[in-house]
């Protein structure tokens, strides 16, 4: 597994790449993609970090597993290619922002266009076997993408962290919150988003408040 990311994260996060966890992380990954057919494809696992460099981070949103339907994870959490039929959770997030923000239902799933403006799209785990739900959970992604959440705390201020569902919502205790800014509400899966966990939540013209509010650049969703 070779990992090619922007080079403001390597700064910080290769500490994390030369510990033995990692070390094993890798061999299992490369032993599941020679093995099974495994999602996103080699090239995407590190995305999330490539299409949104340190320097530019502002919003955090944290997803956990990669899509496991064919075609489907692009690296980047809740974000599906061109093409590809929006799953459940994704459909639920543009109805908010429909709501929230007035803009209207888009044809594209692909969330680059949030990546590229400083939205860090992480799934806590960054792969998966294909058909698999949490299929190659427990094996050290976790660890790793704990230790990208500290180190985002460390390292920056004013960062808004988009904590969805009761998953997410567990990674609080690794942020500073008194140097951040955090918002939580159900997860936008049609489970939580039926029960009234997840609509009417405003995570999103929030998110622009507050990055106004700081003098910081909006995100258009």
């Amino acid at each position: 597994m070779q990992v090619k990311i922007n080079d403001s994260w390597k700064n910080i996060l290769q500490s994390e790449f030369e510990k033995p966890y990692f070390e094993n992380l890798t061999s299992f990954v490369k032993n599941e993609y020679s093995k099974h057919t495994c999602y996103p494809k080699g090239s995407d696992i590190f995305a999330a970090f490539d299409f949104c460099a340190l320097d530019d981070l502002k919003v955090v949103i944290l997803g956990q597993d990669p899509y496991h339907g064919v075609g489907q994870a692009n690296g980047l959490c809740f974000s599906v290619h061109d093409g590809i039929t929006h799953p459940p959770s994704l459909i639920n997030i543009f109805k908010e922002i429909e709501k929230d923000v007035n803009i209207p239902y888009p044809k594209s799933g692909d969330l680059s266009r949030w990546a590229k403006q400083g939205v860090l799209l992480l799934n806590a785990t960054l792969t998966v076997r294909a058909g698999e739900a949490g299929s190659h959970q427990k094996q050290g992604w976790e660890q790793f993408t704990d230790a990208v959440i500290q180190k985002i705390s460390e390292e920056k201020k004013d960062v808004v962290f988009l904590l969805w569902g009761g998953f997410a919502k567990k990674k609080a205790k690794l942020i500073d919150k008194n140097k951040h800014h955090i918002l939580t509400s159900g997860h936008p899966s049609p489970l939580s988003a039926n029960r009234g966990y997840w609509f009417g939540n405003k995570h999103f013209s929030k998110t622009n408040n507050f990055l106004q509010s700081i003098g910081a650049a909006t995100i258009q969703w």
